[in-house]
């Protein structure tokens, strides 16, 4: 009557309510990342949980649950013990010594002038620094309340993986009780099961992907003769959960300490590059199997653009949300397919 066409009006509002979902959730984005690491700390967990369930009596989980996290701290407390300390001393002699190795090095070419050019852009940020020392005192103080806080969720996740870990199936089920039955509640179950094998087969494969260049790195690097090797294998093993640019982050870190504690970085190269070759072509489609099949020019972008919504958590997120999304679009896609008619 008026003009309005129902259909068009009725998209708009659709368009409306997902932009204002959109927002909500970029404004919730820290308490979003806090509960996702939760989710998948569970699902680190799950397997662990699964085994001892088996021969656990009781009908309740709880008794699992709580042997998992007791050997979940524990493999935690004695790694700190045993690597976490050496880890420690050797950052602390990096600190130390890194000025004047970095000093006294001489590289060859033309990276000698970008050495010298480095040394006078630091020397000049430092001195400029020092005379606005006093004033960044309170910014320093507020970022350190910052981190203590922070350090809360140390607790918190543990705590939230716990109930994911219990309460999922009621999860899953009160959700699925949202649709009703037909069609549309069977592609959500089906969505619901695929991201459920892509997260757990994503998160085991990049712990066992960082394990295994923790290793790799710390006993390659010691076998050359290289210091701080615990040290450069941990950050190798840490930047793994970074997709494409963590890895190169790690290694230009590794050829930099490498060169400026006299080592001849070619084996080292030599070393890097073998590596990632074994563990981008044999290992990690091995652990990955399914789910992460997404092209390395749209893991790129991810990780770009994660990293302008929400930094280094947007950048480790990037590549289970754009696995989760190719996975919803796969499965609707399936579903029409399926639903269209035979052609005879």
């Amino acid at each position: 009557m008026l003009g309005i066409d129902a259909r068009a009006a009725r998209y708009t509002w659709t368009a409306t309510l997902v932009v204002l979902l959109l927002y909500v959730i970029y404004l919730v984005r820290g308490t979003l990342f806090v509960f996702t690491l939760a989710l998948l700390l569970a699902y680190l967990l799950f397997p662990l949980v699964n085994l001892l369930d088996r021969f656990l009596p009781g009908r309740t989980r709880t008794p699992a649950l709580a042997l998992a996290y007791v050997i979940f701290i524990g493999i935690l407390v004695v790694a700190g013990i045993q690597i976490g300390s050496r880890m420690v001393s050797q950052a602390t002699k990096l600190a130390n010594d890194f000025p004047t190795m970095f000093q006294n090095w001489q590289p060859p070419g033309q990276l000698g002038k970008v050495k010298t050019d480095a040394v006078a852009k630091i020397q000049s940020e430092f001195a400029g620094r020092a005379e606005n020392l006093l004033g960044l005192l309170p910014q320093a103080g507020a970022k350190f309340l910052s981190v203590a806080s922070g350090a809360v969720y140390i607790v918190i996740i543990p705590i939230l993986s716990f109930f994911f870990l219990k309460d999922a199936s009621a999860i899953r089920e009160r959700f699925l009780d949202l649709v009703t039955e037909g069609p549309r509640r069977v592609l959500i179950d089906d969505v619901l099961a695929d991201i459920h094998l892509l997260l757990a087969h994503y998160m085991r494969a990049l712990v066992l992907l960082s394990l295994a260049v923790f290793t790799a790195f710390s006993v390659g690097f010691s076998i050359m003769g290289m210091r701080f090797s615990i040290l450069l294998g941990a950050l190798g093993g840490m930047l793994e959960f970074i997709p494409m640019v963590g890895p190169l982050m790690a290694c230009a870190v590794i050829v930099l300490v490498a060169a400026v504690s006299g080592m001849n970085i070619w084996p080292v190269l030599i070393f890097l590059v073998a590596y990632r070759v074994f563990q981008d072509y044999i290992l990690s489609p091995h652990l990955m199997k399914q789910g992460v099949q997404l092209h390395p020019l749209l893991v790129l972008f991810g990780v770009f653009a994660g990293a302008e919504i929400a930094g280094v958590a947007g950048t480790f997120l990037s590549v289970p949300v754009l696995a989760m999304v190719r996975v919803v679009y796969v499965r609707i896609r399936k579903s029409r397919v399926g639903a269209k008619p035979a052609v005879e």
